[in-house]
């Protein structure tokens, strides 16, 4: 929600009375300094929502656009590239090395890095190649095959473990950096670290401001027939109402995986064991591993899992590897992604990311082809079970369309909020001149025993999360400056 600025109490608008009320409360406990309760608090949070809505605004609806462009993007992919996605379903899927050779055969460049089998029915089976020239480095080219006839369909450039083809690609990186590297995920992060604190805010401002209209439909909904900047407030307000739950946990799933936050993040969840484990990819018996899958004819690799090449051992193969996976209850999807190093395995690796989730991995001797460890998403920390929830809630994964829905409905909402909090800003203002905060110095009217203990928590939340805690630095310093600089200019003019 964006900002609640005030304006000039002048004239005869019917807003005057509401202005009058935030800059001069009254009632129980507003008196004055030294108030208690939240009569002390509410200027103080009214202030802050303004500055944060007015400021962080543009950010957040960067993020709310470019993220409901990616809601999107799920579908328009499956359009897009439906004739390298899809095919006509056939009565028997070809050898999954097979499948490999085919795609090998048409694009011999770079090194296989993983191999995905036809998770379903009339859809094509995906070969990864890593080191292509002209495609990105932290990006694979996949090469789609036909798993019934091995004809190759297309090959395109994918990114993520979502497997992300180009164009939702583009729109996540836009998303998420705005096409500017690491720098701009500064963007990103800075949106996500003042979202729940402007929607936190502008719930409790609301809900205050209704305090006295205790119906349900007095709080929920917008008041149709109130006018001009009564009218766009209650619209802001009960939008914002209905929708700030799902803003919350935007704000604290973005923040999982941002650069500075999302870095805290990952060293509580380390210090207290609640990492995301991974299976070992480590054999016992070095001298039988090390088969990387290379260009060309990939040496060393005997895709059958029944002869050698010269000078290298027998590798179990794909169809051997593929086969012991499945005895471990790895249904579809899954990844195979071959040894990487000499005494390492092979790791197949479930990645379905909707519900139910299926997120088990095991690794397989290369040269037995048998499991040789066994990683179950059930024996998750339970911090590592609900990061991959959030995670995949967040980008639309976990309920399919209907998630990627409701998705793209509170990108909208966030939009309208903060169109409305501009033009309550424009409404509010008189003449020629904009609407302005709550005056300063409304942090002299908080009980010592209350803005002590307030302001040692804001300290640790910016120190977790640095793109509230600067900005919020930044602008206490710059207010007062300012403040400092009219209270001179108050004094000499007087003088």
């Amino acid at each position: 929600m964006s900002a609640e600025p005030l304006a000039p109490a002048t004239g005869d608008s019917p807003d005057d009375a509401t202005d009058k009320e935030q800059r001069f409360p009254t009632g129980p406990g507003d008196a004055g300094p030294g108030g208690s309760g939240w009569a002390a608090l509410r200027p103080l949070v009214l202030r802050l929502h303004f500055y944060a809505g007015v400021l962080v605004a543009p950010f957040l609806l960067v993020a709310a656009v470019t993220g409901l462009l990616y809601a999107g993007s799920f579908q328009a992919e499956k359009l897009v590239y439906g004739h390298e996605l899809s095919v006509p379903a056939g009565d028997r899927e070809l050898p999954i090395s097979q499948q490999v050779a085919a795609a090998r055969k048409a694009h011999p460049e770079g090194e296989i890095s993983a191999v995905r089998p036809s998770p379903e029915d009339g859809a094509t089976t995906r070969v990864l190649l890593s080191g292509v020239k002209g495609v990105d480095p932290d990006h694979t080219l996949a090469v789609f095959v036909d798993p019934y006839t091995g004809k190759v369909r297309g090959a395109l450039e994918q990114y993520g473990s979502t497997g992300a083809l180009p164009l939702r690609t583009w729109i996540d990186e836009f998303h998420r950096d705005l096409h500017l590297g690491q720098t701009g995920r500064l963007y990103s992060e800075l949106a996500a670290s003042w979202l729940w604190v402007i929607a936190l805010g502008g719930v409790v401002l609301w809900l205050s401001r209704r305090r006295k209209k205790r119906t349900l439909r007095a709080v929920a909904l917008p008041d149709r027939a109130a006018t001009g900047r009564k009218r766009t407030m209650s619209f802001h307000g009960a939008v914002g109402l209905w929708v700030a739950l799902g803003l919350l946990f935007l704000s604290a799933t973005g923040l999982t995986w941002s650069t500075y936050a999302g870095a805290n993040v990952e060293d509580l969840r380390a210090a207290i064991g609640q990492t995301t484990p991974t299976v070992s990819a480590t054999v016992g018996g070095g001298e039988h591993a090390g088969h990387h899958m290379g260009s060309g004819s990939m040496p060393g690799m005997d895709m059958g899992g029944t002869g050698e090449k010269a000078g290298h051992t027998a590798d179990a193969g794909l169809d051997s590897v593929l086969r012991a996976a499945r005895a471990e209850d790895l249904d579809n999807p899954v990844e195979i992604v071959p040894p990487a190093e000499p005494g390492s395995a092979y790791v197949v690796s479930q990645i379905q990311r909707s519900w139910p989730e299926k997120q088990d991995s095991v690794a397989i001797d290369p040269a037995t082809g048998e499991v040789t460890d066994i990683q179950r998403f059930a024996d998750y920390p339970v911090l590592a079970k609900l990061t991959r929830w959030g995670i995949d809630l967040h980008t639309g994964n976990l309920f399919g369309i209907i998630n990627q829905i409701a998705l793209a409905a509170l990108a909208l909402a966030l939009i309208l909020l903060i169109v409305w909090g501009y033009r309550m800003w424009w409404q509010r203002g008189r003449a020629s001149a904009f609407g302005r905060p709550i005056p300063r110095g409304a942090w002299r009217r908080v009980p010592v025993y209350v803005l002590l203990p307030l302001a040692a928590a804001i300290a640790v939340i910016g120190y977790c999360l640095p793109l509230l805690g600067i900005p919020l630095a930044a602008f206490l310093a710059v207010d007062i400056v300012m403040g400092e600089i009219a209270r001179r200019r108050g004094t000499a003019s007087a003088a």
